[in-house]
């Protein structure tokens, strides 16, 4: 079977790239909004919501570079390899955050009773 090779010009790739930047760019905004305001609520969830807004922004950070992966991939092979590490990576990573969470979440009801 013959490789396909993904012809994408160079000028499409930087404009890609640079509205990946645009993109990441305004999520830091909002991150950066988001958490100031968690952090003006005081409240018993205030540090499961700082964790699950932390994990929130690790996640996009890793959309943002596989997408600058994928945009770079030079065959359908490759893109292939970034999309199955991206996804393995996430499964991996959602469920190390929900244990984290949930023990949070746990620790808060026992401190209630």
């Amino acid at each position: 079977m013959a490789e396909s090779k993904l012809e994408v010009p160079a000028e499409l790739r930087e404009l890609a790239e640079k509205t990946i930047d645009q993109a990441e760019r305004a999520f830091e905004l909002f991150f950066d909004a988001a958490s100031k305001s968690i952090s003006s609520i005081p409240g018993a969830g205030t540090e499961v919501s700082k964790q699950a807004l932390s994990f929130t922004e690790q996640n996009m950070k890793s959309a943002f570079d596989h997408a600058r992966k994928l945009v770079y991939a030079t065959d359908l092979q490759e893109a292939m390899r970034i999309q199955s590490e991206f996804l393995r990576t996430q499964f991996t990573n959602a469920g190390e955050h929900m244990r984290e969470i949930t023990g949070k979440v746990m620790s808060a009801g026992k401190g209630k009773s």
